[in-house]
């Protein structure tokens, strides 16, 4: 994921607003925490925040 995770950044705050750059910190091997961190802010289910993510390459 991080190959690409500046792009993933765009599309996740062009997809859900209220993300900030604190809740898109990324630590490799902690997707799981990221991904709930986004679900807890955003209230989108983990599937659509995949779904994104692959999207974009990651």
């Amino acid at each position: 994921m991080k190959g690409n995770w500046n792009v993933a950044k765009g599309k996740l705050k062009q997809a859900y607003a209220s993300l900030t750059d604190d809740d898109l910190k990324y630590v490799d091997g902690q997707e799981d925490e990221l991904i709930g961190r986004i679900q807890k802010r955003t209230g989108a289910e983990r599937d659509e925040i995949v779904s994104v993510l692959r999207d974009c390459g990651c």
